[in-house]
């Protein structure tokens, strides 16, 4: 009776290691297999904005996008050459990452970190990104020859840095958004953004960005070939003082356009035989019969 006994517990343990077993292998094919669905799903889209001069891609995230794009435009409504806008965007990059920042060295703050206490305006005037980047290039004109000075030089003249050589190491990024956000190097500003909500942002949204960026240009809401939603941006005003420079012009439109495309909601911009394409992140030749005339940029809204 013993040696059935015997036999009997461990047959049971037998049996109690073969189901542990199966547990455990079981519990294991379920982790691979969770492994690799993880695997086999897209991961999650990283937002970011993309400057490729001279073979060199140069990224932003959205935002600070957003924000280059006005420093490029404000200077363009002021008739400043690209080399300001280099220094402007270096600047900008040293001093808050091209973010509008409401805190910074003792009263510092906005893009530039601009001190109240130093005369720059108040604290709401230096926190509204465009009186602040107008009061960088109120300065930076005043520089005697600042086209042909050093991006450190140039910068420090205007802010009084506690670090003037910092500005240095952001002079490639700088260039090459400057370069494309005032059209001398078309087609090399592109994003990869989020899907748009649809209706999230109207044409009337888009035609004040423009008017506070870009200043009073024609805008006009529209539809295209497929009835989606869209705003024609007439560039010609800017390129009035240098009509040489049209194509320039609409290029640094449509490159801003694309900088901006987060906020607004844009899912598609046309300009020069080009379009850009939300879900495409890059520039590719139109194909629509109904391409808009040189000199217009068309906007896409999500509808």
């Amino acid at each position: 009776m013993a040696r059935r006994r015997s036999r009997r517990g461990r047959a049971t343990r037998v049996g109690c290691g073969v189901l542990a077993f199966v547990v455990v292998l079981g519990g294991a094919t379920t982790a691979v297999v969770s492994v690799l669905r993880m695997h086999d799903a897209a991961p999650p889209l990283a937002q970011r904005c993309s400057a490729t001069v001279d073979g060199t891609s140069w990224y932003l995230d959205p935002e600070q996008a957003d924000n280059a794009a006005l420093v490029a435009a404000v200077a363009l409504r002021r008739g400043l050459p690209a080399r300001a806008v280099t220094i402007g965007l270096a600047t900008a990059l040293q001093e808050s990452r091209l973010v509008n920042i409401d805190y910074g060295d003792r009263d510092s703050l906005g893009l530039f970190q601009q001190r109240p206490s130093q005369g720059w305006g108040t604290p709401e005037q230096v926190l509204d990104p465009v009186y602040s980047t107008g009061r960088f290039y109120d300065g930076l004109v005043q520089v005697a020859g600042y086209t042909e000075l050093p991006v450190t030089e140039a910068a420090q003249a205007v802010q009084r840095s506690g670090f003037p050589d910092a500005y240095a190491q952001h002079e490639g990024r700088a260039r090459a958004y400057a370069s494309a956000l005032t059209g001398f190097s078309p087609a090399a500003l592109s994003c990869r953004l989020h899907d748009a909500e649809p209706g999230s942002v109207g044409a009337d949204a888009v035609g004040a960005r423009v008017l506070r960026d870009l200043g009073e240009l024609p805008v006009t809401p529209a539809t295209d070939a497929d009835g989606r939603p869209t705003v024609l941006v007439d560039t010609a005003p800017l390129a009035a003082a240098d009509p040489a420079g049209a194509g320039r012009v609409a290029w640094a439109v449509a490159q801003w356009a694309v900088a901006v495309a987060s906020p607004l909601g844009l899912t598609r911009v046309e300009a020069g035989g080009q379009v850009w394409e939300r879900e495409g992140d890059a520039w590719t030749a139109a194909t629509a019969a109904d391409a808009p005339v040189d000199g217009v940029v068309r906007l896409t809204l999500a509808g």
